[in-house]
């Protein structure tokens, strides 16, 4: 289990980055007509995947999946949907990380191409990269994925991704980018978090 002091600590600035990441950062979701994230009172994260020979773990970092489970078991914290065994857990959270290397070209990003990379995922979710040609400006993008199954069924729920520009993914730098990013994707969360306290409505 994750250190509750760390996930209390970062629950409390989960409102504050929510609003912030909401209004800069583009968050592609999709949901399951038929099944509600309501029944979700209580989770449990997914197996760890393990990479293979396919999935190389040389670009994995542990220390960012560790960051990136603490984002999310805040973010559903918040909203009132508290971690618990695998057995008891009414729903499974998987989720997934990775950086590929994006070329834009000389014709004003018409047709840009996209580089090597590598991530890891639970549920199977990666995010891995191929080859692409030449160009004069090279950025790094990181996706994030996060997938809630119902945990009896492992009937897909709610999916939701967000990429972001980083150039480098370690220490403050990625806690930062990874807390935006995960926030980004529960701003879009079909469960609101509660106002924090003293906040004015919005009229």
């Amino acid at each position: 289990m994750l250190n509750r002091h760390v996930v209390q600590t970062a629950v409390a600035g989960t409102l504050g980055l929510a609003l912030a990441a909401c209004s800069s950062l583009r968050v592609t979701t999709d949901v399951n007509p038929n099944l509600s994230v309501a029944s979700c009172h209580t989770y449990a994260f997914a197996k760890e995947f393990v990479a293979n020979a396919n999935q190389p773990a040389a670009y994995g970092n542990p220390l960012n999946a560790e960051r990136l489970r603490v984002a999310i078991e805040a973010n559903l914290a918040a909203r009132g949907i508290q971690r618990a065994d695998r057995a008891a857990a009414d729903c499974v959270v998987g989720y997934a990380m990775g950086t590929r290397q994006v070329f834009n070209d000389y014709y004003n990003g018409f047709g840009p191409g996209w580089g090597f990379g590598g991530g890891y995922g639970y549920y199977g979710r990666g995010f891995y990269g191929g080859w692409g040609w030449d160009g004069p400006y090279v950025s790094d993008e990181t996706r994030i994925a996060v997938d809630l199954f119902d945990a009896k069924s492992h009937t897909p729920i709610w999916h939701a991704s967000v990429s972001q520009s980083v150039g480098d993914l370690t220490g403050p730098n990625a806690e930062a980018k990874i807390g935006a990013g995960t926030a980004a994707i529960f701003s879009k969360f079909p469960i609101a978090a509660p106002a924090p306290a003293g906040a004015q409505a919005k009229t």
